[in-house]
């Protein structure tokens, strides 16, 4: 039954063109079916494969290593588990594997498996921790690894990036966990290094890793290290805990960090220790761990990427970064501070932006926050002709977003509705340029202070 299936000639067509490598074993553990991508991978001829034991084909796995067999044994189902072996070529492989059983009339009778190829980003994540073990081992240690930023270098007039500031100064010399949220390019890292490096652990180490950078199976590694022998092809490798011991570990995007892996991190956590795949030993460690999310941490924990038990052992203390849009006093402030770094590092001659090139900047919702700002920047800056930036080098995906935006009026909305809503949000966005100041506000709206207070009492608005 299950040989017939998977040999029938439309399914072998279809499955020989899906990325990954997809092999089928029957309850007795031998292949009846292996796509063009495994055979590939695995160095394997498929005419000579067919009918033999998976063990008579990786001969450098056993029953408790390979998943296929293990999923047979079990009758359960096996996701994104990672298997590392040796072909018969002598080719290191390591896979990410997701395994499922085969059933008819509710009787197992084979296994399926579908493998990514993930080897290459294994590789070279297990050489970045070789090269960070290195360093570790050979230097002094009084070594750190680079935290640049302090708190000179956020750049603000904004009265809640301020009181943002003020706060990580005064908790930056304790050694409670802290929790950064705000939305991508809203400067996490550089708040988070400045927290570093004006704590006792400055002189120590600083290790940053974003946790939807890896996979699952590899940021385990990563995190906890690894003991030779734990799994196929492991070797005994420090993780970035024991690395960043006495110093700072930032875990960005903490989560994108698979539930189980924060479960042991909550561990380590309250323990004070680690334990490393494959081993039974726990490693004291004394490491700081400042975490930060893109998106807002109980809305997180809501939708399930965030286990509520970790969200309060990180938030002892918590930071809030505001958009781009809502700090727009600072828009200008940081464009000026944009213009000199690119003048320096360049060696330009810019004075300024246009008032028109900077009404566009103030109109804009800016998506990319702060970092959208520096690279709009440093693209004008490139190819600037002249002293100033003007609209024309602003790019074009910001002058359409600007240009969808104009007032659109349904058929079914009168005159006295369009401009009602016109000017609610004429309102709003003086206000937030003001960071609600209502005399401020006035002023640009150009109407008397009592007049803005009636409006904004008028529509609701936040004070």
């Amino acid at each position: 039954m299950i040989d017939k299936l998977f040999n029938t000639r439309n399914m072998s067509i279809v499955l020989d063109h899906v990325s990954d490598g997809i092999q089928v074993i029957d309850r007795e553990g031998k292949l009846i079916y292996c796509n063009r991508r495994a055979a590939v991978l695995d160095d394997i001829n498929i005419e000579q494969s067919l009918g033999r034991h998976i063990m008579d084909i990786y001969t450098s796995l056993s029953p408790e290593t390979s998943t296929l067999l293990k999923v047979l044994e079990t009758k359960s189902p096996i996701f994104n588990m990672e298997q590392t072996y040796v072909t018969y070529k002598g080719n290191k492989v390591t896979t990410l594997n997701s395994t499922l059983p085969i059933t008819y009339n509710g009787e197992l009778i084979g296994a399926m498996e579908i493998s990514q190829n993930i080897t290459d980003v294994k590789a070279l994540s297990e050489r970045v921790v070789d090269l960070q073990n290195k360093v570790f081992s050979h230097v002094s240690k009084d070594y750190k690894e680079e935290a640049v930023y302090n708190f000179r270098d956020i750049i603000t007039g904004s009265r809640e990036m301020n009181r943002v500031k003020s706060i990580a100064m005064r908790i930056a010399p304790t050694d409670a966990p802290v929790l950064v949220f705000g939305e991508t390019g809203t400067g996490k890292e550089l708040l988070v290094q400045a927290i570093h490096n004006n704590s006792a652990r400055r002189s120590k180490s600083f290790i940053a890793q974003n946790c939807a950078a890896l996979p699952s199976t590899l940021l385990e590694g990563i995190l906890f290290g690894t003991m030779k022998g734990g799994f196929t092809g492991s070797v005994d490798r420090k993780g970035l805990f024991e690395l960043a011991d006495g110093g700072t570990l930032f875990l960005d995007e903490i989560n994108s960090m698979p539930l189980e892996l924060q479960a042991k991190l909550l561990r380590v956590l309250q323990e004070g220790a680690v334990r490393r795949i494959g081993d039974t030993k726990m490693r004291t460690v004394n490491v700081r761990v400042i975490a930060a999310t893109n998106v807002e941490p109980e809305e997180a924990v809501n939708s399930g990427a965030l286990r509520r038990d970790l969200l309060y052992r990180l938030n002892t203390l918590s930071f809030e970064l505001p958009r781009l849009v809502e700090r727009q006093g600072d828009i200008e402030l940081l464009t000026q501070f944009f213009i000199k770094k690119y003048n320096d590092r360049l060696y330009r001659d810019v004075k300024g932006i246009t008032p028109e090139a900077m009404a566009y900047f103030l109109n804009y919702t800016w998506p990319g926050n702060v970092r959208e700002l520096e690279h709009i920047i440093e693209g004008a800056m490139h190819i600037v002709d002249g002293h100033w930036i003007t609209e024309e080098y602003l790019p074009n995906s910001m002058k359409r977003s600007l240009s969808q935006t104009e007032l659109v009026i349904s058929e079914s909305e009168s005159l006295a509705v369009a401009l009602e809503r016109t000017e609610r949000k004429l309102l709003e966005q003086a206000m937030i340029q003001t960071e609600h100041n209502i005399s401020k506000a006035a002023k640009i709206l150009d109407v008397p202070r009592q007049t803005l207070q009636y409006k904004i009492k008028k529509y609701g608005l936040k004070v």
